[in-house]
């Protein structure tokens, strides 16, 4: 395939915004959307939080915390210590100038805007020039089946329990419609890439919207792996694996979990096993934009080579 014009990258978590923001910066202006999870999404302290769209969000508009991927740079916790002073639920901190986001957008969904408008009417104050959708626009919820604890919702399991309760299976509740905004735009994609992201809550609630599947795995789709020698660059998600699955982390579970990809991005050493995909093997970490960039470039000059 030649360069292509029109690129769609399934995205959730750090891993997905740190590619989202290499493309964006590789990819012409307008090439790019980016349809992000929202089974993260909850409500704290009465506002409406959405981690993977605003660590999207901030990546792209270069105010997010880089070494601690989550929240924004710069920022202090002034009102998250005073709602400590009051007894409030404190597990999941909120920065200050990050409580602006939530403010504004747990406001608009009372005025009754879409999670889409509110989140295209955010980027474009934060100058983000690709589009960054939000698979769906309605509550679809990810919920975690452990072993020890019952069925808690995500955030509760990896945030107040530090994802240490042992997962059975991975749940989701909620819509099964996607966002009328991107389908389309998958249809007519030149390449979709899957992001570095935790395939079971990531970009498996993206996959399991009606329709989606068949329109993702009838393009040109290429998955950068969150694996690094049988290990998660970030987050649980090895563990998970054996858990779930009962599977050895590595590119062969990835080839087999998504099934029908065109190709795979891997890890340098993790190039065997792919299931004869074709592969790129190179340095998949990025944890500088410059690294993010020429990982994208890299992605980019891989897909024109595929047929």
């Amino acid at each position: 395939m030649t360069q292509p014009r029109s690129v769609v990258l399934l995205s959730g978590g750090v891993g997905g915004a740190r590619l989202a923001h290499g493309l964006d910066r590789a990819l012409p202006q307008g090439a790019l959307t980016v349809v992000v999870n929202t089974g993260d999404d909850f409500e704290h302290w009465g506002l409406s939080i959405s981690p993977d769209l605003d660590t999207v969000m901030y990546t792209l508009a270069d105010l997010a915390h880089v070494e601690r991927g989550w929240g924004m740079a710069d920022d202090t916790f002034r009102a998250h210590s005073m709602m400590q002073k009051y007894a409030a639920p404190d597990w999941f901190a909120l920065g200050d100038r990050d409580l602006a986001t939530h403010l504004v957008r747990t406001e608009a969904k009372r005025r009754g805007d879409s999670l889409t408008t509110i989140t295209a009417r955010l980027c474009s104050s934060l100058g983000v020039r690709s589009a960054v959708l939000p698979m769906c626009d309605q509550p679809f919820i990810t919920q975690i089946e452990t072993t020890t604890m019952g069925t808690l919702t995500f955030q509760d399991w990896l945030v107040r329990e530090r994802a240490t309760p042992p997962v059975r299976r991975v749940l989701h509740e909620g819509t099964h419609e996607p966002a009328s905004a991107w389908l389309e735009r998958i249809q007519t994609a030149d390449l979709v890439v899957i992001g570095p992201s935790n395939p079971y809550v990531s970009i498996d609630p993206i996959l399991s919207l009606r329709g989606v599947r068949d329109a993702v795995f009838d393009k040109t789709v290429i998955a950068v792996s969150p694996l690094i020698a049988g290990r998660a660059v970030k987050g649980p998600l090895a563990s998970m694996i054996r858990e779930i699955d009962g599977a050895t982390p590595g590119t062969t579970w990835l080839a087999d979990h998504y099934g029908g990809l065109s190709a795979l991005v891997v890890q340098r050493g993790d190039e065997t096993d792919g299931r004869g995909l074709p592969t790129l093997a190179t340095e998949t970490l990025m944890p500088t934009r410059a690294d993010s960039l020429r990982l994208a470039n890299e992605l980019l000059a891989f897909a024109e080579g595929l047929t």
